[in-house]
């Protein structure tokens, strides 16, 4: 592997976190011996297109300096190939990192680590799921919480995540079942009524709300949690227990797994790695083995 890999940097991520965290990681990755490129972008588009173009050119590494978001954006770059990702979390969730046991928010241990990894060969490949082409590597979400996302991003006032947990208090006065079609790896089919869909390749989204606990990012297979109907007060006993994943347990939610998941409710968006996919419906599939990572 070459010794040049590309650092690719938020500068937003955290509320500015991300800018603060790349020159540490960068000295950690440079004292280990490697020669560090950084790539910004002036958007998200731009941002990727260099990020592929570092991929193409040989780049020994792709090392993600940011968010879920961020890392999600790096996916895009690297999934399918055999260049490795690095994460450096620096974001509000970070839940793709701590999937992969790497530190949150120390961006010199983070480097140290990744550096360890990417010299010794330490490398691990993992599943991703893919909609429509578009990578992710946590909790596809639909439903309740979706529509948290949705009216969030269209609240101005206030900024950070205060607006989110407004937004979850509006939209749990509006709570009501959504009629659901889930067809698993293309047969069994489930029409109900549900609070959410949520189908992960990763345990958890949302800054460690394990909604699908159990998740495995190498058994090439999405553990896709229902929430049912459910009241009011159902869903707020059952909230709280989400941060344990102990709330798999309660006879309201249900398990599946499959490798390809067919979903469709009427207006639902569905978000993944925190990013909007669109509305329903669409098909997820898992693909095994689809990124190589970086890992302690």
């Amino acid at each position: 592997m070459t010794s040049e890999i590309t650092l690719f940097v938020n500068p937003t991520a955290g509320r500015g976190r991300g800018a603060h965290a790349a020159q540490p990681a960068a000295f950690a990755l440079r004292a280990a011996g490697f020669s560090v490129r950084t790539v910004l972008g002036e958007n998200a588009e731009d941002a990727l297109k260099r990020a592929r173009e570092a991929v193409e050119g040989g780049t020994g590494a792709l090392i993600a300096v940011g968010g879920d978001g961020m890392a999600n954006l790096a996916l895009q770059a690297v999934a399918g190939t055999r260049t490795p990702l690095g994460l450096v979390a620096a974001g509000t969730g970070n839940d793709f990192a701590r999937a992969l046991g790497l530190p949150v928010r120390d961006p010199a241990a983070a480097g140290r680590l990744i550096a360890e990894s990417l010299k010794g060969a330490r490398l691990r490949d993992i599943d991703l799921g893919r909609v429509n082409g578009t990578w992710f590597a946590t909790v596809l979400a639909s439903g309740f919480d979706s529509r948290v996302n949705d009216r969030g991003n269209r609240m101005r006032w206030p900024v950070g995540r205060f607006k989110y947990d407004l937004a979850m208090i509006a939209e749990l006065a509006a709570l009501r079942p959504l009629p659901y079609r889930i067809t698993l790896d293309g047969g069994e089919v489930r029409e109900i009524g549900a609070t959410l869909v949520a189908v992960g390749n990763g345990s958890s989204y949302g800054g460690g709300m394990r909604i699908c606990a159990d998740a495995d990012l190498e058994d090439g297979l999405f553990d896709v949690t229902v929430v049912g109907e459910c009241s009011r007060t159902t869903l707020l006993k059952v909230f709280p227990r989400v941060y344990r994943g102990t709330h798999l347990d309660h006879p309201v939610v249900t398990v599946h797994r499959a490798a390809k998941v067919e979903l469709l409710a009427e207006g639902v968006t569905a978000y993944a790695d925190g990013e909007p996919l669109g509305p329903l419906p669409l098909t997820a599939e898992c693909v095994p083995a689809a990124v190589r990572v970086a890992i302690p």
